[in-house]
């Protein structure tokens, strides 16, 4: 079984993924960038993509991704061939 990873990935206003280095403030750093800042978080697992809905914090989408990195941990795993 593949190992799941759970990330926090920050967006921009229009739900796209940032990139960008921004400031503490969520701001671009670079204005030329044409990046318009950070507005949410995202938790996205590898296996089962996006978690929940998106929060306004990182600090709040932190328990999200904990709470879903334990329930892949929490699940059977898969019993052995008898051949």
């Amino acid at each position: 079984m593949a190992r799941a990873t759970i990330k926090i990935e920050p967006l921009h206003p229009d739900s796209t993924v940032c990139l960008h280095a921004v400031s503490p403030s969520g701001k671009p750093r670079d204005p030329a960038s044409g990046c318009t800042g950070r507005r949410n978080y995202a938790v996205v697992c590898s296996a089962c993509g996006p978690v929940g809905q998106p929060h306004g914090l990182r600090v709040l989408a932190e328990p999200t991704q904990r709470a879903h990195r334990d329930s892949h941990k929490a699940a059977p795993a898969p019993a052995p061939d008898p051949r």
